[in-house]
């Protein structure tokens, strides 16, 4: 190779090294700063997404203990032993600064005013007497920032009598949301929560409505104050049932259990050895013969029982019988390549671990291989928002406090003030 060539070679590479360079800084919210004053999964989620959009998420913990989610052992999901991954904490904080703040103190409070001055967004999880206690209400942080946008997530929402009422998912969105009530139907015990699936949701929605306020703020100047409650993701998420409440004098959706279901060809249908598979084809006319004919029942395309619409609904019951006889005959895998080429929509019920091994989560990049702050690997899913194709691989959750120093330099703060707020107890 000649010396032009070889200057040719690597001006190519560190083009490529400069391209990749841009692909991994060009986030949507560059340059956005996020001030986190919030504890558990519900409202970091919604940080822990503005991280993965580009966002600069400094996480205020508590100075003494931190996030109390760092010691959660409810859901068995935390192993305090050895190096175990504490997802709990990864989820909702991966790509964050965290520093420890006393905001019971004076110089607590002051620190975290002094950082609002610059920052974008406000986000809190507290309720409203702790808030005014803490000196983080919307007027304390409007006094120094009068365009933030001030974003508080709470469990029964911002007005009414459990304004100040505690709130987690299990309690507000799953149970008081009506969502228990709708999943478990028939069965004698209630459906339980899953960990952190109302506040995952939530944390999206939150997301969502900080990025359409930044919009706002920057056509505007004008910053708003967001609210987002667990109680009120429920109603939104139960939108079809509460709406059909109101009418057929205060009944619910009406229901129809396996075997009489409206739609043959919508419903799960057990196979073989014990496991699932979920038809969805809404438009029974179009798929019948095609489905009929994948299942190896071509014969009931023209049976007189089911070759038209009205027939074909009247006779559901013995239909269904004949589909669960059918699918009965082979294996969860034995399906998933005999169902390969129906056009109509389909799938195996997979398990949460088979997600990991699923082609189109490893496609397109839904669940993320990265490692802690110390080196440990894992692997979670990340936010369901891509931007240009780019899938997210997030950093870490910070260590409890691991950036205090560096972000109240950042914000201009004295060496010789940070030590005195250290003294006093203020900060970590």
């Amino acid at each position: 190779m000649t010396g032009a060539d070889q200057n040719t070679a690597a001006q190519v590479v560190m083009t490529i090294d400069l391209l990749e360079d841009i692909i991994s800084t060009d986030k949507v919210l560059n340059g956005v700063r996020v001030l986190e004053v919030a504890a558990w999964t519900f409202v970091p989620s919604a940080g822990a997404v503005l991280a993965e959009w580009g966002a600069e998420v400094i996480k205020v913990e508590p100075r003494d203990g931190g996030d109390p989610q760092r010691g959660l052992v409810t859901m068995g999901i935390v192993d305090q032993g050895g190096d175990a991954v504490n997802y709990m904490i990864e989820i909702p904080n991966r790509g964050k600064k965290s520093i420890g703040v006393d905001l019971s103190t004076p110089g607590g409070q002051e620190v975290v005013r002094e950082l609002a001055k610059s920052c974008d967004v406000f986000l809190t999880s507290y309720l409203p007497h702790r808030r005014k206690k803490m000196g983080i209400d919307v007027d304390d942080i409007r006094a120094v920032n009068p365009s933030v946008v001030y974003v508080r997530g709470s469990g029964h929402g911002p007005k009414g009598p459990d304004a100040d009422k505690a709130g987690y998912d299990g309690v507000s969105y799953w149970a008081r949301g009506g969502i228990a009530s709708v999943l478990t139907e028939e069965r004698d015990e209630l459906v339980r929560s899953r960990p952190a699936f109302g506040d995952l949701l939530g944390g999206m929605t939150i997301a969502g409505g900080i990025a359409a306020a930044l919009y706002k703020k920057a056509t505007t100047g004008e910053g708003s104050v967001v609210d987002v409650s667990l109680l009120g993701l429920a109603a939104w998420n139960l939108s079809p049932d509460v709406a059909v409440s109101q009418i057929h004098g205060g009944g619910a959706i009406p229901k129809y259990g396996h075997a009489d279901a409206p739609n043959p060809l919508v419903g799960t249908y057990r196979t073989k050895d014990g496991r699932y598979v979920q038809l969805m084809m809404l438009q029974l006319d179009k798929f019948y013969p095609e489905a009929m004919r994948t299942l190896g029942l071509a014969e009931l395309i023209d049976d007189p029982r089911f070759a038209e619409p009205a027939a074909r609904y009247q006779n559901r019951v013995e239909l269904i019988a004949i589909l669960d006889d059918v699918f009965a005959q082979r294996t969860v895998a034995e399906w998933r390549d005999a169902l390969a080429g129906l056009s109509g929509a389909w799938s195996i019920v997979q398990t949460p671990g088979e997600l990991c091994d699923d082609a189109a989560v490893t496609a397109n990049g839904y669940i993320a291989h990265t490692t802690t702050t110390n080196g440990a690997p894992y692997a979670l899913p990340t936010n369901p928002v891509q931007f240009d194709e780019q899938p997210v691989v997030p950093p870490g959750a910070p260590e409890h406090g691991q950036h205090t120093e560096e972000v109240l330099m950042d914000a201009g703060i004295s060496w010789d003030a940070i030590e005195q707020y250290k003294e006093s107890g203020a900060i970590l």
